[in-house]
């Protein structure tokens, strides 16, 4: 089918679930994970057919290893992916809430209220639990969605939309055409150009990718272009809480954008040497100098430096980082704050992992992504960010005259 018309059909679909009653919402929601447990043999069939054929563009070099470990679905990722959409189906409604409530005049009411933002139009690599997330995520928002994964990802994602829409032909009063998907990279073009019916534009992917994204389109585009997130060991800090720390952002998933990339160290801490040895001991590559300090690995590897006060780690990050997230490891709460106050990031941590940047761990569900953008949405993106808003008023034959000529006055009371 011709892009064009799937994008029609998507908009069509986004007025029609726009006021689709919460349980019915949930209900389909329900019942995708309910498919997704019943098939997820079928699943992992399909993404074992993708793996083989990965393996082969690994060993041929035109695969990196970090999109190889986040094209594979094992039994955690699958449990997390059908315990994602139930969670879900459990958060309130985010459509239809009373944002603002103002009297203007006696009986002229203006109402602020949450609504969808319509049609979506999500590009993402690899990553197939993506699809369960994002069409989970569109359906509660009351968003229709279209899908665009990466080739590496073919057969698995098929099996989930496959699995995903005939869940929702089973629903009573569920319009057809919210989730669709596309396949070819010339639908990407098209999407990109499809400013008519798509609304926001999403991608999950590697920094090139946003880029052309951002560089391609007049659409507004929702997500980060990489992920060049920092842990700060202060002067004070505890080195069991800085290696506990440091390994796991760096280890849990390297090829995730929360994990950790470059360290920097207060050269007052007293056991710097020591913190460095128990990261090499877990097999962290440490690079004290290396090409650029805006170096996204996805591997095991950690550039670190040596700075002299906490200012100057801040300056670092906001000169190198990509606005993600990052980290202070201190037991000092002044310099907590201030690290948390001065750094320009969507996350700001102290003492924790920087892996907790998603929306999952957030208690949100899912996420469609994560966004540095400093308009509509930041951080992880859950149902509160696939939601804009539109002003209702309600009066009786009001007229702006009335109050141009001064024979009426506002008295803007909220109530």
């Amino acid at each position: 089918m011709d892009f064009i018309q799937i994008a029609k059909k998507a908009k069509q679909a986004s007025l029609e679930i726009a006021h689709l009653d919460a349980e019915v919402k949930n209900t389909a929601l329900n019942t995708i994970a309910n498919e997704l447990e019943i098939y997820k043999n079928e699943i992992f069939e399909a993404n074992n057919k993708d793996l083989e054929d990965a393996k082969k563009l690994v060993e041929a070099g035109k695969l990196g290893k970090s999109t190889f470990n986040r094209l594979k679905l094992d039994d955690n990722k699958m449990r997390d992916m059908i315990q994602g959409v139930r969670d879900i189906a459990n958060l309130e409604d985010p459509v239809g809430k009373v944002l603002l409530k103002r009297e203007l005049d006696k009986e002229l009411i203006l109402t602020k209220v949450s609504c969808p933002i319509g049609v979506l139009g999500i590009i993402f690599e690899a990553r197939p639990d993506v699809i369960s997330q994002i069409s989970s995520l569109a359906i509660k928002s009351s968003n229709a969605v279209i899908l665009k994964g990466g080739k590496e990802s073919k057969n698995t994602n098929t099996k989930i939309m496959e699995i995903i829409n005939k869940a929702l032909n089973k629903v009573h009063d569920f319009p057809q055409n919210v989730v669709q998907q596309v396949f070819s990279h010339e639908d990407i073009a098209k999407m990109l150009k499809c400013d008519e019916y798509i609304n926001l534009i999403i991608p999950r992917g590697g920094n090139k990718l946003v880029q052309f994204i951002k560089e391609n389109t007049k659409i507004p585009v929702l997500g980060h272009a990489s992920g060049i997130c920092h842990i700060f060991v202060d002067k004070n800090a505890d080195i069991d809480i800085a290696s506990r720390v440091i390994v796991d952002a760096k280890t849990q998933y390297p090829s995730a954008c929360n994990a950790v990339e470059t360290l920097l160290i207060h050269s007052d801490f007293s056991q710097k040497e020591e913190l460095l040895a128990s990261l090499q001991i877990e097999e962290i590559k440490l690079v004290s100098n290396p090409e650029s300090w805006d170096m996204e690995y996805g591997d095991k590897i950690l550039s670190y430096k040596f700075v002299h006060s906490i200012d100057e780690a801040i300056d670092h990050i906001n000169k190198f980082g990509s606005g993600h997230t990052d980290c202070i490891i201190t037991s000092d709460k002044e310099n907590a704050e201030l690290f948390m106050d001065k750094v320009d990031s969507a996350g700001v941590y102290w003492n924790v992992s920087t892996r907790f940047a998603d929306g999952f761990r957030y208690g949100f569900g899912a996420e469609v992504g994560i966004s540095t953008n400093k308009t509509h949405a930041r951080g992880p993106v859950g149902l509160e960010g696939l939601t804009i808003y539109k002003y209702k008023l309600v009066g009786n034959g009001d007229v702006v005259d009335d109050y141009a000529k001064g024979i009426k006055s506002f008295h803007h009371q909220d109530i």
